[in-house]
């Protein structure tokens, strides 16, 4: 039913349902209309069904029915009453209001002019401010082993909380307080290191490198025997001492096969045998034959009294301490391998960063924080050695942002999120650099009172105590997984990442299945089959509405000319977007993910949205409400 037969049934129907009904605001169904203004053949589409409904009598509230709950009818064609909801009965409201338009509406009336609400967005890119894109912010831990995992990742990583007491001689682990503090062979594996080795293989197969964590808190697991007593931690009996330098004990060589029947483990061993184990590629040297391995200083440090009570006790490591083990534990490390990249703290989250949870008096704009403690440590010990001991500042970043009811936006993993739930998933990425964006948290409300903005103040911190470390995130995850609020807050991350010049990222999914974040990686990574990505140089775009829309630019080294952007609109309306400022030649090629194109595939990926012709320095894009659209230039 199209053209005046929906006329005909919009303007039938307009008389039957009273819009004026006491218990139906009027401003939702506004609300409503405006983000479909313009949309006359989608409307058709998708109201023409609802509106072939003759013959009905006009609506009245169900006598036993709450208001707000549902609407009866009274049907002649069928002689019986029949009901609706009265999200049903708002949306018939909406379809014959905006059929009505439709009606009225000229043919000739452009997307760009009517299909968006409020005032255009407009994107200033500066073609002369430009970064290079790392490759390594393409990442996921455990990527190997996840089921649906986009194609074409850069980087995986062998870490968690399992890492922290496993024995690379038996492939022994801890679950910790993930798991009654149980000492098990997980991995299923024998051969000395082969959780690791086989992680790597892997990786290198499907051209990913990798970061693997060392051991730092000092004891690993010593049999693979279940639960271990947390009354009295640690029982030794239970677990054996990690040294970080072999010579130290023993003037005994290396080995790939070292005894199980002593009580000690080496780091140093450790790394050798994993060079043992890829022979001949250089694997932790500048330029490997195959992919980067990288090493991490353990994990989660702040949290071992806690998450591995078994082998720290009830008493948190201080900053201190830490600090020395950095020194020791890197030091032997490059001692081996001078040119190995190393990553640490590994901080679990924001009070790790600022105050070591607790331990230190720091204040927000203050040069007092641990992150400030750390690097004048690092910095001096590096001059100290002769060449930087840690070379890539890492942490870890679950949002604390909640929504207005409080609720955390890890926690919103529902298909079904409420306006203000999506709000608060897709908003949650500005923390990480946007100075004018205050989440809501407990971080901004009591702690530092102000927007986080947290890779500018970290960078700012990189820059005055310790220039050249590079920055990177390896654990984060925004919530929104089985939802398009999940895609557009992972496409807005990764977008953030390549701008900010972060060395490094790596997803951790928190749900089971989170397929709609891992469709964020798919906006920039092979995003139309084909194997094209985003390209490798950032240009800075700036969005004068970021809390609408956000653009992220970047030209391919590789094919003069190629300008590849990622746009997202995080808004529950289309909007017209103007991007101005880089030279365009050719067309534009569009791929979207939409809640309604997800909604029809088993992966979520982007769906070819048309094709535009581009010249001069500007296109204009209409993006649709809550989406992502990948626009590949050439």
């Amino acid at each position: 039913m199209h053209g005046p037969q929906l006329c005909h049934a919009a303007t039938h129907w307009s008389k039957r349902l009273p819009v004026a009904a006491s218990w139906m605001p009027l401003s939702s169904v506004a609300e409503d209309l405006a983000a479909v203004a313009g949309k006359s053949r989608e409307v058709e589409n998708r109201c023409a069904a609802m509106l072939h409904l003759t013959g009905a009598k006009a609506p009245r509230p169900y006598s036993g029915a709450t208001p707000y709950k549902s609407v009866f009818f009274a049907s002649s064609s069928h002689g019986v009453e029949f009901g609706m909801s009265v999200q049903t009965y708002r949306l018939s409201l909406l379809c014959i209001t905006a059929s009505l338009l439709a009606c009225g509406s000229s043919a000739g009336t452009s997307a760009a002019t009517d299909s968006a609400s409020g005032s255009p967005v407009t994107i200033a890119v500066d073609p002369s401010s430009k970064r290079p894109i790392s490759p390594y912010i393409y990442g996921i831990n455990f990527a190997t082993q996840i089921d649906g995992v986009p194609t074409a990742l850069t980087l995986d990583r062998w870490g968690g909380n399992r890492a922290t007491a496993y024995n690379w001689e038996t492939n022994a682990s801890n679950a910790g307080s993930d798991y009654q503090y149980e000492n098990d062979n997980a991995g299923g594996n024998k051969e000395a290191g082969a959780d690791v080795s086989a992680l790597i293989a892997k990786d290198q197969k499907l051209g990913m490198a990798s970061i693997v964590s060392v051991q730092m808190q000092g004891l690993v697991a010593g049999d693979a025997n279940g639960p271990v007593s947390v009354a009295n931690p640690p029982d030794k009996s239970r677990f054996k001492k990690v040294f970080y330098e072999k010579k130290l004990v023993t003037n005994e060589p290396f080995t790939v096969a070292p005894s199980a029947s002593d009580d000690y483990v080496y780091m140093d061993e450790f790394i050798w045998a994993l060079d043992q184990k890829f022979a001949g590629q250089r694997i932790f040297g500048v330029n490997p034959s195959t992919q980067h391995v990288f090493v991490s200083l353990d994990n989660e440090p702040e949290l071992w009294n806690s998450t591995h009570l078994e082998i720290q006790g009830k008493t948190r490591i201080t900053s201190d301490s830490y600090i020395a083990r950095t020194v020791s534990l890197a030091t032997a490390l490059k001692k081996q391998f001078p040119d190995l990249v190393i990553f640490g703290p590994a901080h679990y989250g924001f009070l790790g960063i600022y105050n070591w949870s607790g331990e230190l008096s720091a204040a927000p704009s203050v040069n007092n924080w641990f992150t400030d403690k750390y690097l004048r440590a690092l910095k001096a010990a590096s001059t100290s050695f002769g060449r930087p001991l840690v070379d890539v500042y890492d942490f870890h970043w679950y949002p604390e942002a909640t929504d207005s009811a409080g609720a955390r936006v890890t926690s919103l993993m529902s298909p079904n999120l409420t306006d203000d739930q999506v709000q608060a998933v897709v908003q949650s990425p500005r923390s990480l650099w946007d100075k004018t964006y205050k989440e809501k948290s407990w971080i901004t409300k009591d702690v530092i009172g102000q927007p986080i903005a947290i890779l500018d103040r970290l960078q700012t911190r990189i820059d005055a105590e310790f220039p050249g470390m590079k920055l990177a995130l390896t654990e984060y995850d925004n919530g929104g997984g089985q939802h398009i609020a999940g895609t557009i807050a992972q496409a807005d991350n990764l977008g953030v990442f390549g701008a900010h010049a972060l060395f490094a990222a790596t997803m951790w999914m928190l749900g089971s299945k989170e397929p709609y974040s891992l469709a964020g990686f798919r906006a920039y990574r092979n995003f139309d089959g084909a194997n094209h990505n985003f390209g490798d140089t950032s240009i800075q775009a700036i969005s004068s509405n970021v809390a609408k829309v956000a653009v992220y630019v970047s030209t391919d080294s590789g094919r003069a000319g190629r300008v590849v952007m990622v746009a997202i609109n995080r808004s529950p309306s289309d909007q017209t977007t103007s991007i101005t400022g880089q030279p365009l030649v050719g067309a534009a090629h569009l791929f979207q993910m939409t809640a309604a194109t997800a909604a029809k595939q088993f992966s979520i990926r982007p769906v070819a949205a048309g094709v535009q012709p581009v010249s001069g320095s500007s296109i204009t894009l209409t993006l649709p409400a809550l989406s992502v659209t990948t626009v590949d230039i050439y």
